[in-house]
């Protein structure tokens, strides 16, 4: 086989399953992929090389016949995101100031990781506490894109995504707080799903935090579905934790064309947004037609101030308050992060964010009165720049200077809207070779249709040549 790090993982168990590839030449494969583009592309915080290659090990007697048989994910190279905590691993949150911790426990959702057999072979780079749409921190240095290392692969889960398109992993986790698994998948050419809030268990408090999300990344729908089966499912430390399990069909079973589905495409949500973005947005809409399904552009408007707004009340009162009591000495954006959800929050309350989200639903819950889905681009941008860190202004788009990055990130009201599972998938490139991409939006906790859609519509991916 040629490429082995570039196989997706759906391929990988197959070939393991009939003695065709060992999980030791596969792990191997992705090691030596990974020091080969690691010197540019720099996704990887802590790596596990030697450790990786036992467990391939054990993975390959599984598949032998020899002891317990092969799991889920049994014998995949898998990376997972710093922001969440394993055992006795660092857990630096991408900041000098915990350069030496360590969990103390494992969450729950890498502990489903680790049960099905996945194998952790390295961590990935995140923005510092998971606080931006890019990556790079005084930690670690900056994360560039395989595809055009002057770009940004975008963030916070940026390192995963990155990897996923390098070849320096198979399979990867996220977490998605205002977009940060489906604007890396966007902008690096892979697939990430934000579940719908409590499908996937979160480590408290922040499973009480309606925006946070925990989710998986990968090079294609398929093996996202894959994962997504195995971290979802109710835990007792949980309380907004959904029952009963929801398993997702295989999205590329016969017969699951698009046939009956109608589908509302908006190229823009009323933002503003690059032309190159609406070009592949409108083409996405074409390959839906294609597969059978009925497609409207609509002329839907999803406030981009209010979803600001909005934003900015809930960060004040949550996260952007754990950012803020940090203090100074932290990374610009992080502290500019706090800084601009206090200022914009100013005089509102929890419950006038609450107001102003009710309202941002309103028109897309009509959408589902008539569509089975909604689909809009994940960014606006043909890319965000590497190293920068947008403090007191955006990215330049169709001609707008944007006030801030989160401007031109439509993932954003997904978080607001957290019952609509979202999966993101490419659409195309842009000039400056930057991949772009979609977002497909499911009714609340209809999680099989946006899945369905992705893989009908889902074309091969050529991948980057990262060259040192």
């Amino acid at each position: 086989m040629d490429e082995l790090h570039h196989l997706s993982a759906t391929e990988a168990l197959r070939a393991f399953r009939a003695r065709r590839l060992s999980p030791v030449e596969l792990t191997e494969a992705v090691i030596a992929r990974a020091e080969r583009t690691e010197p540019v592309v720099n996704a990887l915080c802590h790596r596990f090389f030697e450790e990786a290659l036992r467990q391939a090990e054990l993975a390959e007697r599984r598949y032998a016949g020899q002891g317990e048989p092969p799991r889920p994910l049994e014998g995949l190279p898998t990376v997972v995101k710093e922001d969440e905590p394993v055992t006795g691993q660092p857990w630096t949150q991408g900041s000098v100031r915990y350069r030496d911790a360590v969990a103390g426990h494992t969450s729950v959702f890498v502990q489903r990781v680790l049960d099905a057999g996945a194998i952790v072979h390295a961590r990935s780079t995140a923005s510092e506490f998971a606080s931006a749409a890019f990556t790079h921190s005084e930690l670690w240095g900056v994360t560039r894109n395989p595809w055009n290392p002057e770009f940004s692969p975008g963030g916070s889960s940026g390192g995963s995504a990155a990897a996923l398109a390098a070849g320096s992993t198979v399979l990867a986790t996220g977490s998605d707080t205002a977009g940060s698994i489906r604007v890396p998948a966007s902008f690096s050419g892979v697939v990430g799903f934000k579940p719908p809030h409590g499908r996937v268990p979160v480590d408290p408090p922040y499973h009480l935090d309606t925006y946070v999300h925990s989710g998986v990344l990968a090079r294609t729908v398929a093996d996202v579905a894959l994962m997504q089966n195995v971290v979802a499912g109710p835990h007792p430390a949980d309380v907004g934790s959904l029952r009963p399990r929801h398993v997702l069909p295989d999205p590329a079973e016969p017969g699951r064309d698009l046939r009956g589905m109608r589908i509302a495409l908006s190229a823009d949500l009323g933002w503003a947004v690059d032309p190159e973005v609406r070009r592949n947005t409108r083409e996405y809409g074409e390959r839906l037609r294609a597969a059978g399904a009925q497609v409207e552009e609509v002329g839907i408007s999803v406030p981009r101030a209010q979803v600001m707004r909005a934003a900015a009340i809930h960060f004040h009162y949550g996260f952007g308050a754990v950012i803020a009591a940090e203090g100074p000495g932290i990374t610009p954006y992080a502290e500019a992060f706090a800084r601009w959800a206090a200022e914009e929050a100013a005089g509102a309350g929890v419950l006038d964010g609450y107001a102003i989200e009710t309202e941002l639903y309103r028109p897309v819950g009509e959408l589902f009165e008539r569509f089975d889905a909604l689909v809009c681009p994940t960014a606006a941008t043909r890319g965000l720049v590497a190293g920068e860190d947008y403090v007191g202004h955006g990215p330049e788009v169709d001609g707008e200077r944007l006030g801030h990055y989160l401007e031109s990130l439509l993932a954003l009201p997904f978080n607001i809207m957290s019952r609509c599972p979202v999966l993101a998938v490419p659409s195309g490139f842009a000039r400056n070779g930057v991949p772009t991409g979609v977002q497909i939006v499911g009714r609340p906790f209809d999680d099989d249709t946006p899945f369905r859609i992705g893989a009908a519509a889902e074309r091969p991916q050529h991948w980057p040549e990262v060259t040192p």
